[in-house]
């Protein structure tokens, strides 16, 4: 998953050159995109490139015109059957559900390919290896767009991130006034990129100075105030709702369950949870070991900056990708870069 050391290289096409690429991959590989659904903009597979929302990708930057869901969705579904159980008089058969296909998505941001890599250091990088993300994982190539501006809600350069970084992509585009500049980043990248059709160019990519930046507090700031009133005072705006997490492109809670599908036959699927729900861990007998709203509200803040980031060694990164979807859903306000500007002025 890592960039490898190749000589950087970069292309410049045309729109008709980029749709043409991108069919020729439609028929090979499942290619993903955005798309509108009902209003809503969403990825989704493409099977020519004129499905894809050109007017939404290119034109700008708002939240009406990037995905609402992240690309955490393809390799963690928010429901997915691990594997099925058939039983036939005395003989059980067991059928797992691992994906084959190879994927390519186009469109993704820095701070989805951002929070793709953070799913890694659960998911990949320690044991036991998720066999189902391992395997979407290797088979989906990740083709990125640099972001021309911030949106509204957008803080990824306060959190190491930048719209136009492309550390965690396998290509990068970067969208000028009638054509793109194409990098492949990695050999997974490069492996796509057709041989001797393009034009090789010198032109360097416009790199982006705009940036939201205020500090994060460090590590020692959380431990010190844990048991503020703080929490209490922001657990009340919180409706336990669960779609911070949802769109989230890092949140990663998960509950396995049984289903039967008809006589003799189960499957076993995995969903989506969150800790900002009233029942999460509940444990058999009732007891809910965050029963308050306040002592949610904190686990899901303290995950991001310092629960997750401690546990699997990102260092002083946080698991946050600065992407702002949680801002842009919730109903009640809570602004998760206002708890941390609120929480570096304490003394």
């Amino acid at each position: 998953m890592s960039n490898s050391n190749t000589e950087k290289k970069l292309w410049l096409i045309s729109q008709a050159e980029l749709e043409a690429w991108l069919d020729g991959i439609a028929d090979a590989r499942q290619l993903i995109a955005p798309r509108q659904i009902s209003g809503i903009e969403l990825y989704r597979p493409v099977s020519k490139s004129d499905e894809i929302d050109w007017q939404g990708l290119t034109h700008g930057y708002a939240p009406s015109n990037r995905p609402v869901l992240s690309v955490k969705e393809i390799f963690f579904p928010p429901t997915e059957r691990l594997f099925s159980i058939q039983r036939s008089g005395q003989e059980i058969h067991l059928e797992e559900s691992f994906p084959e296909w190879e994927t390519v998505v186009l469109g993704v941001r820095p701070c989805d390919a951002r929070g793709v890599k953070l799913l890694d250091a659960l998911f990949l990088d320690t044991n036991p290896v998720d066999l189902f993300y391992a395997r979407r994982r290797a088979n989906t190539t990740l083709i990125g767009l640099a972001c021309k501006e911030l949106g509204p809600t957008c803080f990824c350069s306060s959190v190491g991130g930048a719209p136009d970084n492309a550390h965690d992509m396998d290509i990068m585009l970067y969208q000028l006034e009638e054509n793109y500049l194409i990098e492949a980043v990695n050999d997974k990248g490069r492996f796509l990129i057709p041989s001797g059709e393009w034009n090789e160019t010198t032109i360097i990519p416009h790199k982006s100075n705009q940036t939201v930046q205020f500090p994060i507090p460090k590590k020692g700031k959380w431990l010190e105030h844990f048991n503020d009133d703080y929490w209490m005072k922001i657990g009340e705006r919180c409706l336990s709702c669960r779609a911070c997490a949802y769109v989230c492109p890092t949140c990663r809670c998960f509950i396995v369950r049984d289903e039967m599908i008809k006589a003799n036959k189960f499957e076993r699927v995995r969903c989506w949870d969150s800790c900002s729900g009233k029942n999460y861990r509940q444990l058999a007998g009732g007891h809910r070991p965050r029963a308050e709203i306040n002592e949610r509200m904190r686990n899901r803040i303290f995950c991001k900056f310092y629960y997750y980031p401690e546990q699997y060694g990102l260092g002083g990164a946080s698991a946050c990708t600065g992407c702002g979807r949680c801002i842009e859903v919730c109903h009640a306000g809570v602004d998760i870069t206002e708890v941390l500007q609120d929480l570096e002025k304490m003394e």
